[in-house]
């Protein structure tokens, strides 16, 4: 056998045993309205009927998916996040202001990007519910925006 043959057998080995010891991912679809969903309560600082479900990845660790909702009418409080955020507003009609910015209005299948540590509020209009589904690049977390 020649070397590079072997060299070849070599790198296909070392592949497989590297495929084999990587982690194995499952896929997952699920439906926001879903009956299955496990929510849980959000921080206590936002409004009442708020409730955040995790949809794939752990919320201690980085890259985590959620689904945020809040009922029609509330307004969400001023806050931020150490990630950023990649958001789609799944139902309702979202506004939200980021400090420094112009109010943008998030209508059902909206895209919005969200930069970490950048203070913002939302009010979801009355009506039906306001489900967001927000990719977190770092781990989950919201603090509220302390104003002096």
């Amino acid at each position: 056998m020649d070397k590079y043959c072997l060299i070849l057998l070599l790198a296909l080995a070392s592949a497989n045993v590297m495929q084999a010891q990587a982690p194995e991912m499952s896929t997952a679809v699920d439906s926001y309205q879903s009956e299955e969903l496990e929510w849980g309560p959000c921080p206590d600082f936002m409004p009442d009927g708020c409730k955040i479900a995790v949809l794939h990845g752990d919320p201690a660790k980085p890259n985590v998916d959620i689904l945020f909702q809040v009922p029609g009418g509330a307004n969400i409080p001023d806050h931020w996040h150490h990630s950023a955020e990649r958001m789609i507003l799944l139902s309702g009609e979202l506004h939200v202001t980021y400090e420094g910015e112009q109010t943008q209005i998030m209508k059902e299948g909206t895209y919005a990007y969200g930069p970490a540590k950048k203070s913002h509020v939302a009010t979801c209009k009355d009506g039906k519910p306001c489900t967001l589904f927000i990719a977190f690049e770092e781990p989950l977390d919201a603090f509220a925006t302390e104003r002096k």
